[in-house]
This record gives structure tokens, C-alpha cells and sequence, in this order.
């Protein structure tokens, strides 16, 4: 789950970790009141979920009312269009006026999970207000990383590595080592999925301030944590997506043209590789787990035909804990309801599947029954790219 600047700030906060006075604002009014009050030169930045918001003319110092009064005309209730939103962007309903900070340095720290080694990872970096993606691959050498093995978390020494990487020395060493281990504490107390400074900044004063600052948390752990299920911002997500998780069903929109349906993750990235491999583009990621029954089939189809750029629809099940000849009836029983209009090649495998290929091929309804993935995804793309369905 994703949260806002603002929110991720006010979290920050709590566990001790330096962030600059700022006010969040849900109105142009309030937008100029929070300035008048924040005193000028002060900071206005858009609050969407999304990065690169400065780049896209999203965050604005205003020197004046004047200034402030037009910045804000401009941001609020407008789209801003950055790398992360697409073309339509997202429509600006927050704005963050925070007040300006007097840039010595600009540095990076973020926390991720390491899939590789399963471990929570801190990267540090003097590039900071860059895009890291950017520095990964055209100077990963500038990305310095320490690893918090289970049960110990980060040691002393590999703080002390951390902030000699960021070229900090002396008392700001010290205070580097605090920032970073308040900033570890967070991620590792609010189940966090990612927390990333971008830019931490030192202050020609001396300290050191997120200037920026990102945070999501694992889903899958947000029960132990109902205080922050509140800061949840639905407007910021897709729709469809939004409408499967009621359903808790797995779904992220892509922009192809094949529909992807499929039980468990894993099958859907191979689902979706072997639609490119024979020169498709999958529409979505859908994974309706291990209860494939009509109704959950029903409503997987209603997402993925919410998007009108889907021309054909795979249907990719294997059949371990839900048994094929149940996702057969179920898809059977969801096709009747809905009155499908476009192609839909299916794909069973596992348990009873000799019986599900029956059920289907008795059925009165007109898909294609393919018996191997690699025919599925030949039929699925030249129905969708060329109209050819058999």
C-alpha cells in the first residue's frame, strides 16, 4: 500500500526522523492560508503517488502570495504528468506547503527487500535527488549497500560503512549514524515494503533533513498495523484494480491486448512471457488463486473486459489445489451469464483435467480448448492481433 509525501512524513516524524514543517492542504484556500502561514520563500509540492513530480513542474518554491496564488492555480486540481502516471497523469486533489530548506547537499538513502538474499537492504548513495534507476545502471558504483541479516538487523560497522559512503565526517557522521538507524527503525516496526529519502539533504546549517520521502507497506502485514489502513488514498489507484481487491483477486492493468486469467503468480509471469515470446502484449496481470469457482471466474472476467483495449482472453489454470473439471464448470457457469463477445482460448492442466476438457468441449459455448501452453498463446495472439481464431 501506498501512501502520500505528507503521510509518509508524519510516520517519519514519530520515530524521531528529521523532516522539515510542512502542512497539508485539500483546497486552493487552504493551499494559500498554510503558505501565508508558512512564510515565504516556502515550498509547494503536489501529492500524488507518483515520482518525479519535480521534473513534471509538480513541486514550486513561492516567493510571495502573489507567487503562491498562481503556483497553486496551476498545480491544484489539475493533472500532473511524470514518468510513473502515463500520459493522463493524475489529477493534483493534495498539495504539501512545506517550508524551504537551505541546501547544502543532496544525498540518497532508501530500505528495500532484497529478493535475492531475502534480506532487507539499505542503499546509500551520493547522487541524491536523481533517479536511482538512473545511477544504478549508468554508475552503480555510486550505490553503496548493507544487508540486515535476520535476527541481528543493521550492526554499528555497517552504519559507520553507510556514512563514510556518503562522505560524512565528524559530527555529521554521528548524526548520519542516528538519522539512518531511526530510518531502519521505521521500516522494520511499520512492516514497510519500501522506504526511500530522495533527496536527504544536509543543511548549510548542519543538519540533516528527508527532504522527500516515500513509504509503502506490505499488504500482507497491515493487520497488525489498522492505524495506517486509514491512509489509504483509492482515488489514487486504478479502478479496476481497486474493484479486484474487493474481490481479492490479484490484478494490475497493463497496456496490451490479452487478457491474461491465471491461478497463482508465478504462472502469470510465465503466461504473460509466453504471450510476448509469440509477439502479443498481455492487457493484465490477473491471478485468481486457488478458488477458480464461477463466481470468482465471473468476476475476473468483468475486470479484465473493463478494459476495452483486451481483444481475446486466455484462460491459463493449473489445477493442483482446485481440482480442473470445478474451474471448467466455473468457467462455464461464468460465460453463460456474461455473454462474452470476443475469443477465449483455454488452457487446464493438473488435476482432473481429462474431465475439465471434457465439460468444456461438451459445453454449447465457442472457445478454443488448447492442450499445451505454447498452442494457447499462439491462438490467444493471432486472435487478438489478427481477428484468426482457430
Amino acid at each position: 500500500m501506498k501512501i502520500h509525501e505528507y503521510q509518509a512524513k508524519d510516520i517519519l516524524n514519530v520515530f524521531n526522523v528529521n523532516v522539515p514543517r510542512g502542512i497539508p492542504v485539500f483546497s486552493k484556500d487552504e493551499a494559500l492560508n498554510a503558505a501565508n502561514l508558512m512564510g515565504y520563500p516556502c515550498v509547494i509540492k503536489a501529492q500524488i503517488h507518483a515520482g518525479g513530480r519535480g521534473k513534471g513542474g509538480g513541486v514550486k518554491v513561492a516567493q510571495s502570495t502573489e507567487d503562491a496564488e498562481q503556483i497553486i492555480d496551476k498545480i491544484f486540481g489539475h493533472p500532473l504528468v511524470t514518468k510513473q502516471t502515463g500520459t493522463k497523469g493524475k489529477i493534483v486533489n493534495r498539495l504539501l506547503i512545506e517550508e524551504a530548506v537551505d541546501i547544502d547537499r543532496e544525498l540518497y538513502v532508501g530500505i528495500v527487500i532484497d529478493r535475492k538474499t531475502a534480506c532487507p537492504v539499505m542503499m546509500a548513495s551520493t547522487e541524491g535527488g536523481m533517479e536511482i534507476e538512473e545511477v544504478a545502471g549508468k554508475t552503480p558504483e555510486k550505490i553503496f549497500k548493507e544487508f540486515a541479516l535476520p535476527g541481528f538487523g543493521l550492526q554499528a560497522y555497517q552504519y559507520n560503512r553507510l556514512v563514510t559512503a556518503l562522505k560524512l565526517e565528524g559530527d555529521l557522521a554521528k548524526k548520519g549514524i542516528i538519522f539512518l538507524q531511526s530510518l531502519y527503525n521505521v521500516f522494520r516496526r511499520t512492516d514497510a515494503s519500501m522506504v526511500e529519502i530522495n533527496p536527504l539533504v544536509i543543511t548549510k546549517k548542519g543538519d540533516i533533513i528527508a527532504l522527500d520521502a516515500k513509504l509503502n507497506f506490505d499488504d500482507n502485514a497491515l493487520f497488525r498495523h489498522k492505524k495506517y489502513i486509514d491512509l489509504r488514498d483509492t482515488s489514487e489507484e486504478e479502478p479496476s484494480e481497486l474493484e479486484a481487491s474487493k474481490y481479492k483477486l490479484n490484478y494490475i492493468r497493463l497496456n496490451g491486448n490479452v487478457g491474461c486469467m491465471v491461478n497463482g503468480a508465478g504462472l502469470a509471469m510465465a503466461t504473460m512471457d509466453i504471450i510476448k515470446l509469440h509477439g502479443g502484449e498481455p492487457a493484465n496481470f490477473l491471478d485468481v488463486g486457488g478458488i477458480a469457482s464461477s463466481e470468482t471466474v465471473a468476476n475476473g472476467f468483468k475486470i479484465i473486459l473493463s478494459d476495452a483495449n483486451v481483444k481475446a482472453v486466455l484462460i491459463n489454470i493449473f489445477g493442483g489445489i482446485v481440482r480442473c473439471d470445478r474451474v471448467a464448470q466455473g468457467i462455464v457457469d461464468a460465460l453463460n451469464s456474461l455473454h462474452i463477445k470476443i475469443p477465449v482460448v483455454v488452457r487446464l492442466e493438473g488435476t482432473n483435467a481429462v474431465e475439465a476438457r471434457k465439460i468444456l468441449a461438451e459445453s454449447p459455448l465457442d472457445f478454443m480448448i488448447a492442450d499445451s501452453l505454447e498452442k494457447a498463446a499462439q491462438i490467444v495472439v493471432s486472435a487478438a492481433n489478427n481477428g484468426e481464431y482457430r
